[in-house]
């Protein structure tokens, strides 16, 4: 989103002599020892500086803590929620990702952090301290927008340098860590560049230079690749992740992309109406998603519904024909026969062949409603005996063939392990 203050950055702005909160007094990263710029090991350099900057910190404590935080606006006489009562704990030198869709929250959330907006009710803390009332240039974070705002009169050594300039900060020093700077984010030759002779993805560059540069304990980055086109964002998720485990602070990542979050994040929380549905690992939302809007939201899943034929140990058995079943695993939940259960699989784990498949997984009888060849897989559409809508991705691997076309009859498998139950 576009923000209407100016482009200083959150945390970067503090005035000379007044330090961060949680931060001793001074700007230099502890235990730099290179002076000027240098080419060569500078990218080494900055990451140690930054590392070592937070060195000794208790790892108990989250990087970014929110505990009972809500967010009301009034509008024309209506109390609107747009945060509803977060708990979240964010670990130090994490890369986390708040995703969900335009209204969940998100954005808000990330203000809250920045101190853009104050919490309705709750408590906010950076490192274990509160910071629910300070001023966003008292707050050692920093935060990157999509609109990157950089000062179109300055070139991309001063837009780098500015916060550093701001804080006093010496000469020297301001050379040393702004070239550090350019070269991790691999700028280090256009430092003389205006922002209007730069391609978006390097204007993007330039903006987490600027701030990183600071030494921030965390940064905020609110959806920063929106503007990019596709080749240069996916290219920038890569990079963004490189950068963020070469300087090892926190990064909080705001998207609605969730094949953004899946690249780059170490964990995810997905919000929806205010409120995280899930929070766990890119690998843990995807696969076992735990509810029905997750499911639906985080990439493409086949969402199912039977009511249980019979129990069999852990597993619930849907007959759906006498050839026809789904399969699935319920363990430490409350399933009988008779009751209605709702499950998940996704597209990439099913397999779609002519002839019925042997053993006793799931299986189910369907008719082919639409082909679509994608170039790396085919997606398959299939309309199953009992009325069901099915989405079967097949990779295009050199031993793959034309395994159905539109309108032919088929059958689709998969292994009860990836049916997972939901709700």
């Amino acid at each position: 989103m576009t923000e209407r203050h100016v482009p200083a950055l959150a945390g970067s702005e503090t005035d000379a002599g007044a330090p961060p909160v949680g931060t001793a007094s001074g700007s230099t990263a502890s235990g730099s020892t290179a002076s000027g710029r240098t080419a060569s090991g500078s990218t080494a350099s900055a990451s140690a500086s930054l590392t070592r900057s937070w060195a000794g910190q208790n790892a108990a404590v989250p990087a970014i803590e929110l505990a009972g935080v809500v967010k009301e606006f009034h509008a024309r006489g209506e109390v609107i929620t747009a945060v509803a009562g977060i708990d979240l704990d964010i670990r130090e030198g994490e890369f986390f990702s708040l995703l969900g869709p335009s209204g969940c929250g998100k954005t808000t959330t990330m203000r809250m952090i920045a101190g853009f907006e104050e919490p309705t009710q709750g408590v906010i803390r950076l490192h274990g301290q509160d910071v629910t009332n300070v001023p966003p240039n008292k707050r050692d974070v920093n935060m990157v927008f999509q609109s990157y705002a950089l000062f179109p009169h300055m070139n991309v050594f001063e837009n780098v340098a500015f916060g550093l300039r701001r804080k006093a900060v010496a000469k020297p020093e301001i050379t040393r860590r702004v070239g550090e700077m350019l070269d991790i984010v691999d700028m280090a030759g256009r430092s003389e560049r205006r922002p209007r002779e730069l391609s978006g993805g390097q204007q993007q560059r330039v903006a987490l230079a600027r701030a990183l540069v600071n030494n921030p304990r965390a940064l905020l980055l609110d959806e920063p690749l929106g503007a990019l086109d596709l080749k240069l964002r996916q290219a920038m998720q890569v990079e963004l992740k490189r950068i963020q485990r070469e300087v090892g602070i926190t990064f909080v990542y705001v998207t609605h992309d969730q094949g953004e979050a899946l690249t780059m994040s170490d964990r995810i929380a997905v919000m929806n109406d205010g409120s995280i549905e899930h929070l766990g690992t890119p690998r843990e939302i995807y696969e076992h998603p735990r509810t029905r809007f997750v499911a639906g939201f985080i990439g493409t899943s086949n969402l199912l519904t039977g009511t249980v034929t019979r129990l069999d140990g852990d597993l619930a058995v849907i007959q759906v024909s006498q050839d026809e079943r789904i399969i699935v695993p319920v363990q430490d939940r409350a399933v009988s026969e008779g009751s209605r259960l709702e499950l998940t699989v996704r597209p990439e784990k099913i397999d779609l062949t002519t002839a019925r498949p042997s053993g006793e997984g799931c299986a189910l009888r369907g008719t082919v409603t639409e082909v679509v060849y994608l170039g790396t897989s085919t997606n398959f559409s299939v309309t199953t005996s009992a009325g069901a809508d099915v989405v079967v991705f097949q990779q295009n691997s050199a031993s793959a063939g034309n395994a159905a076309a539109r309108g032919d009859s088929v059958w689709l498998s998969w292994n009860p392990q990836h049916s997972y139950p939901i709700g």
